[in-house]
């Protein structure tokens, strides 16, 4: 039996109720290549990954939640704490997605042995079942040396958010014949080296096309091309919490505008006196 939650709408808190085990798992997503397209989205807290996990075979504990949910400058500053906090949430607030923790910065790029003992941790505490990380033919010998030890890995190529400062922003990558030659071989050696799953952020549609074809895994494209296996995006970003948003993102909702209008409402209720009224105050006898 897994464990999932369940909101109790009388005290708005999440009970943990036992489930039938539907969780998804690693080798149905690796079956997935060519097949019907991986959906994936961001996820951050319980209530969040309750809502999308009907819709979704993969939910990410992205490393955007250090811009998300704590408004840092970049991914750089996320800690190993923030993102066991938080994928311990996504991992009770779901049954049916896979659930993939990204490592953060840091906390993988010294040695294997590094990213095993990090790798290991994440799931230990959140419960999840793969990690994902950043990174080209520099990672093949990590990402072979956690999966061998039992550790499913997504792979990460193109604009690497992690390396915004090497990079020097958040352009699109491979707009060169040598930039994307490169981004080509990173993601066919990180694929050889055993990932079930590679995420193809901000490259040409040309690149993520040719890796798609010549690779053994599922591609899931951010900012790629419609012919990648799977799809990515940062939820808040699809549902119109942001002013900013990058060209790739479709808005699906205008949550921002929504919710400025209810606080607005509410505030004014306040002020008048209007709120709380007659259904909404206990009195006794009633």
């Amino acid at each position: 039996m897994s464990t999932t939650h369940t909101l109790d709408t009388s005290t708005s808190r999440a009970h943990p109720v036992p489930s039938p085990m539907k969780r998804l798992t690693v080798p149905k997503i690796q079956a997935m290549k060519g097949g019907d397209p991986i959906v994936m989205l961001t996820a951050y807290s319980a209530r969040m990954a309750q809502l999308l996990d009907p819709h979704c075979e993969i939910l990410l504990v992205g490393d955007s939640l250090g811009q998300v949910i704590y408004g840092l400058p970049s991914t750089v500053p996320v800690t190993i704490e923030m993102m066991c906090a938080h994928g311990a949430a996504v991992v009770r607030g779901s049954y049916h997605s896979v659930v993939a923790i990204d490592m953060p910065f840091g906390s993988y790029e010294a040695s294997p042995a590094q990213a095993f003992e990090n790798a290991a941790r994440i799931l230990k505490e959140t419960g999840a079942a793969a990690v994902k990380l950043e990174g080209g033919e520099a990672m093949a010998e990590t990402v072979t040396f956690l999966t061998r030890r039992g550790i499913p890995v997504i792979g990460h190529v193109g604009l690497t958010p992690q390396a915004v400062n090497a990079l020097g922003g958040y352009g699109a990558r491979g707009r060169n014949e040598a930039e994307a030659k490169k981004i080509v071989a990173d993601a066919k050696t990180v694929a050889e080296a055993g990932c079930f799953a590679m995420v193809l952020e901000g490259v040409m549609e040309e690149i993520a096309n040719e890796i798609t074809r010549n690779i053994a895994c599922p591609t899931i494209g951010i900012g790629a091309s419609v012919h990648c296996d799977g799809q990515v995006l940062v939820t808040e970003d699809m549902l119109g919490m942001f002013e900013r948003t990058a060209k790739f993102v479709k808005r699906y909702d205008d949550l921002a505008v929504r919710i400025d209008q209810a606080a607005s409402t509410y505030a004014a209720e306040v002020r008048s006196r209007s709120f709380p009224t007659d259904d909404q105050i206990y009195r006794a006898g009633k």
